[in-house]
């Protein structure tokens, strides 16, 4: 004998000579198979065998099942409501269901969702629910004298509350679906007929026709239901294009959440539609069983904050991707001459990044609170960034959280066969060549001049003023660099995560431009274009397109390095931030400011240091930036063992390829 089948006969036993509800001896019994959830296929035959050998124990379980009242409780919220998003705040609604995973809503207990939410309390019961075999539950349902939810009766019940659920979620769709954040999404619909108009009268036919005849079920060859049908197939693609659109008229998560929420009622309707049709009378059992699963799946999943968290950032992530790849593509070099100018715009970089670090030395010695020097680094690097960024120069770790974009923008070819698979991670790998080579120039650009810039700079000041500003903290500024007694490995991590949020919010900045159409409301400011003239006003207009993403994200990124220490001060951790450029520019610093007495050995590992620093700055951001492009698009993983597979053959092929510009590409 199982341990299964002991543990029922106890159960039944208990209940001849105990007082059990019919509620507590369900839950009982489900506890019992739950302990089976992680098995491939999860059976009952044991329950069936006890049934059907011991009467006593099938009369206990049919009373158990009566004394709830199955068919006359309220379930039409399960259908309109739960699982499905109930506010266009993202982060309430994720509050909401954390919450609710700590201390789970409660239906009125005359509901169905109130005994489902007792019994099937788990998040895990709906998958191993669905792995008991159809038999076996067909079998169940017949020894407990279940009734099919299409059985003749007056004001069939279930049939009631399937209706009022698929009326309520169809004027909903209906009443959302024509406001005017969503239906500006869909410019193309607005000399046709709203689908959504003509679903909200073709549900509202079948229903009265169900209602007033007398009918428990239609037929799926009824007209009426293959005209809905339709309608919903159009309704869905309306919502698809709403997405597609996104990328020429931006959106906002409020927006977002709005056509997330109409895709989801849906596809209830969708899924619940099925329920209403029955073909073959005999089928009548396993429509009902399909239903009562599709209900405790419905249920039990209602607060799954991932699945929100995926679905809802999903169509936000690609369009800060998609504007991230359009950015990254300037800094792919792809000749000798835009190799050759990356490496001119990143000795730019390297010059304005000499200068902020002879700033910052000089900040640090301003008689302030850890606030004040917070802000005052804060706009030290904002300013210095915003310039590099407007003087068309370089930094090269703002590559990373860029190209990346581009890079997974290449892989979203659909193809078919094998030869255009190779093809499609070939091309890709020529393609990260490309980019490997413009970030090593990049970098070569930066620390090239930012250390013989900060020498020079501290060199002037000393011999202008008799003053070496770095005289009191050159060990720091050396020792900082070391990647063996130093955390440098970490701060430098924590800026690579840095530059990845500078790339989102720049993103994020152009997405939620374009979806409020500023540049076109700024072009036709009456009042700009009575000042300036329409011609100044439309370049104003022009720039403010191409270059305020960029300048707020170079001010953010700013402020998060400019904070990082002073917060770390503040709550006793010991964060910072170490970057490949002021990395450079600081050994020149400490080793100026020690008057050249600095150790060998210290400066060695210094400069170890700054390439390790690089390194971490690139392979965080990259990292992160991949990860997210990958997601927005749906892309899998696997792909990433593929065309690393590519890039190690081209490298293994034309190694010179990944860092110089060849004569002719391989």
């Amino acid at each position: 004998m199982t341990q299964t089948k002991q543990e029922l006969i106890v159960l039944f036993e208990q209940s001849t000579y105990k007082e059990i509800d019919g509620l507590d001896f369900l839950i009982e019994l489900v506890n019992i198979y739950r302990k089976n959830r992680h098995s491939l296929l999860v059976e009952i035959n044991d329950l069936l065998e006890l049934l059907q050998s011991t009467p006593s124990y099938k009369t206990i379980l049919i009373t158990k099942i009566d004394a709830l009242n199955f068919q006359t409780r309220d379930f039409d919220q399960i259908i309109s409501d739960v699982g499905i998003i109930n506010y266009n705040d993202f982060l309430y609604e994720v509050k909401r269901r954390l919450i609710a995973k700590i201390i789970p809503h409660q239906a009125p207990a005359e509901s169905l969702e109130f005994v489902l939410n007792q019994i099937f309390y788990s998040r895990t019961d709906s998958d191993w629910i669905m792995r008991i075999p159809d038999e076996q539950l067909i079998r169940l349902f017949e020894m407990v004298e279940g009734k099919s939810i299409y059985e003749l009766e007056q004001n069939n019940h279930p049939i009631s509350e399937i209706l009022y659920g698929l009326e309520v979620l169809t004027q909903r769709v209906s009443g959302r679906a024509m406001e005017t954040e969503v239906s500006k999404m869909n410019p193309e619909y607005r000399n046709f007929d709203n689908p959504f108009i003509g679903l909200l009268q073709e549900m509202d036919a079948i229903i009265q026709y169900i209602r007033t005849q007398n009918h428990t079920y239609l037929v799926s060859s009824d007209i009426n239901y293959k005209q809905l049908i339709v309608l919903l197939s159009q309704c869905e693609k309306y919502i698809d294009d709403a997405f597609d659109n996104s990328h020429k008229l931006g959106i906002s998560m409020k927006v977002n959440q709005s056509l997330l929420r109409l895709r989801q009622q849906l596809a209830r309707i969708r899924e619940t539609l099925p329920y209403l049709v029955l073909d073959e009378p005999n089928e009548g059992v396993e429509q009902t069983i399909s239903l009562i699963k599709k209900l405790i799946c419905i249920n039990t999943n209602k607060t799954n904050v991932r699945r929100l968290i995926n679905e809802s950032t999903q169509s936000i992530a690609y369009e800060i991707t998609q504007h991230t790849a359009q950015t990254g593509e300037h800094y792919i070099t792809t000749s000798k001459k835009e190799y050759t100018k990356m490496f001119w715009s990143a000795c730019g970089g390297g010059c304005i990044v000499a200068i902020l670090c002879v700033i910052k030395v000089l900040l640090a010695k301003v008689d302030t609170s850890i606030f004040g020097h917070a802000v005052l680094y804060s706009l030290n690097y904002a300013l210095g960034f915003t310039a590099i960024y407007l003087l068309g120069c370089t930094l090269a770790t703002k590559q990373p959280a860029m190209t990346a974009s581009a890079l997974v923008s290449a892989l979203e070819r659909k193809t078919e066969s094998k030869e255009e698979r190779n093809y499609k991670y070939w091309s890709f790998a020529h393609f990260f060549s490309q980019v490997f080579r413009s970030q090593f120039i990049a970098f070569v650009g930066n620390v090239f001049l930012a250390f013989p810039i900060a020498w020079l700079l501290i060199k002037g000041i000393d011999l202008l003023f008799h003053f070496n500003i770095a005289s009191a903290k050159w060990r720091t500024l050396i020792t900082d660099l070391d990647p063996i007694d130093s955390p440098s490995i970490a701060h430098a991590a924590i800026a690579g995560v840095f530059l990845f949020l500078s790339g989102i919010i720049a993103g994020s900045v152009a997405n939620r431009d374009k979806h409020h159409s500023l540049y076109y409301r700024i072009e036709q400011h009456p009042i700009l274009k009575k000042v300036f003239g329409k011609e100044k006003t439309k370049r104003f207009a022009d720039w403010y397109k191409k270059k305020w993403a960029g300048v707020i994200s170079n001010v953010w990124f700013g402020v998060f390095m400019g904070m990082t220490g002073s917060i770390g001060i503040f709550l006793g951790l010991n964060i910072d931030i170490r970057h490949i450029t002021f990395a450079s520019g600081n050994l020149a610093l400490g080793i100026y400011g020690s008057e050249l007495r600095a150790p060998t050995d210290m400066i060695i590992w210094g400069v170890v240091g700054i390439g390790v620093i690089g390194f971490v700055n690139f392979i965080v951001s990259f990292t992160l930036s991949l990860i997210l492009a990958f997601r927005a698009r749906k892309m899998k993983f696997y792909e990433l063992i593929l065309v690393g597979k590519a890039v190690w053959a081209l490298f293994l092929l034309s190694p010179m390829q990944f860092f110089f510009p060849p004569r002719k590409e391989v």
